[in-house]
């Protein structure tokens, strides 16, 4: 019940939806030809607005644990310390959990990588770009682990304490639901357009109408040559 949760929240749901758009329109911009409809210009705002929404995320997080300090409630601040592998005092026993790796991978993926966006080359690169969204994707998989399993597997009383390991079940169950995801992407990809063509359309009028106005010739074929023709059997 923290004032930091729904700003935290709201930034990390579009923090990794960002994320998971990269990971699938990069490749997707390279395959079905879409090179000159999302241009870098999209790309760098991507990553831009990553950065932001990253550092949001990593600033809930140390708030997070300030607060669990700040309180002074011991239970509170227990539930923070084991799950990062912090002595506190007669908790010493304590000391240690099996989830510790899985939150500091959160903290890598989710907070320290998306810091080279402020540099201009990582996001003129688009093989850096793909392999920061999908670590990304897998720190916020760390986060629900982390929120969901590493909060319940020890509570206010000991002897319920327990370490939670994956079955097949479950690993096939997660498996399948990415496997899932995938193919309905495809069939989106495959039996409707990727891009409007209305929006390609417009984005044409208002170039050349930004070279007649500045009496500029036009030189670039790029958006030129997409006629409605052209773009259906592309976007097809």
């Amino acid at each position: 019940h923290e004032t930091i949760f729904p700003p935290y929240f709201v930034a990390g749901a579009v923090f990794s939806g960002f994320a998971m758009v990269l990971t699938l329109m990069i490749p997707a911009r390279r395959f079905m030809k879409l090179t000159h409809v999302v241009t870098y210009r999209h790309l760098e705002a991507m990553c831009k607005i990553m950065l932001v929404t990253g550092s949001i995320v990593g600033y809930g997080y140390l708030m997070e644990h300030f607060l669990s300090w700040y309180s002074s409630d011991r239970y509170d601040f227990f539930q923070y310390a084991t799950r990062r592998s912090i002595l506190i005092g007669d908790q010493k026993d304590a000391f240690g959990d099996p989830y510790a790796p899985i939150f500091w991978l959160m903290v890598f993926c989710n907070f320290v990588l998306p810091q080279i966006f402020w540099f201009r080359w990582p996001r003129r690169n688009v093989y850096v770009m793909w392999f920061a969204a999908v670590l990304v994707n897998v720190g916020m998989w760390c986060e629900r682990f982390i929120i969901v399993v590493d909060s319940l597997h020890k509570d206010f009383i000991p002897s319920a304490w327990a370490h939670y390991s994956p079955t097949w079940v479950d690993l096939s169950l997660l498996g399948g639901t990415m496997c899932f995801f995938g193919l309905l992407f495809l069939l989106f990809l495959k039996f409707l357009p990727a891009v409007a063509v209305s929006e390609v359309k417009e984005l044409r009028h208002e170039i050349h109408k930004a070279h007649e106005e500045h009496k500029i010739p036009w030189q670039s074929q790029e958006i030129d040559t997409i006629t409605e023709t052209e773009a259906g059997e592309t976007l097809a």
